[in-house]
């Protein structure tokens, strides 16, 4: 019971008021003339709640998160996609020995070129999983023990960047950026008592490729967060 009260507790105060609007009608990408890739208010793909549910009231975590009224009453299923009823995912979790899925939903993966993919996103007791759902193909598993640490703005957008040492980091988003969070930190303090670290700041860098590093910036403007990618 104090278990389930402690990870309510860390959920709460992850939560935002607003989310960023990512645009997908034109892919993002890098060309020769320009290196700078930008998801801002304009786009197609709307990932910020109704205006109704935001609060400007706001209460930090670790002194820079916000949240909205609306999460207060948010439940959190984990499995959002009914893995036990998928036998591709089922047989790929089974194969590599993993046997509890601790989070299970489709997000937004920015490539080492720029571009934005739609994966499903696994989380198990163990690792972390990369799916192509068009093709049901695994296109990466990395392991909880793997991980060093979370990047977070501290704006209210929906990207986080998992930081992996040994390989090359991880950017993504979702609108359930909250629960995926929580659920690393939990999952990596089960499995080897060590805390994940959590960083907030509107300005990180990540490895997006073994030999290639990007900034990615956040601005709070009106309606919502701009974010961008600049190559270093």
């Amino acid at each position: 019971m104090a278990q389930n009260s402690d990870r309510f507790a860390k959920m709460e105060r992850l939560r935002s008021h607003r989310r960023v609007q990512i645009e997908d009608s034109k892919p993002t990408r890098y060309d020769d003339d320009d290196d700078e890739e930008e998801a801002s208010s304009r786009g197609s793909i709307k990932l910020r709640p109704s205006e109704k549910n935001v609060t400007e009231d706001q209460e930090p975590f670790m002194g820079v998160k916000v949240r909205r009224r609306a999460s207060l009453h948010r439940d959190y299923k984990g499995d959002y996609l009914d893995v036990p009823s998928q036998p591709f995912l089922m047989k790929l979790l089974g194969k590599q020995g993993d046997r509890q899925v601790v989070f299970a939903d489709k997000a937004l993966k920015f490539t080492g070129s720029g571009k934005m993919k739609r994966r499903t996103l696994l989380i198990t007791d163990f690792a972390i999983y990369i799916i192509d759902p068009e093709t049901d193909m695994l296109k990466r598993r990395i392991s909880l023990a793997a991980v060093e640490k979370i990047c977070l703005s501290e704006l209210s957008d929906n990207f986080f960047a998992i930081i992996i040492p040994t390989e090359y980091d991880l950017l993504m988003a979702s609108t359930r950026k909250t629960e995926i969070v929580t659920v690393l930190v939990d999952a990596t303090k089960n499995m080897s008592d060590y805390e994940l670290e959590v960083v907030f700041s509107n300005r990180f860098e990540y490895n997006a490729a073994s030999d290639l590093v990007k900034e990615v910036q956040f601005e709070e403007v009106e309606g919502g967060v701009k974010t961008r990618i600049l190559r270093k």
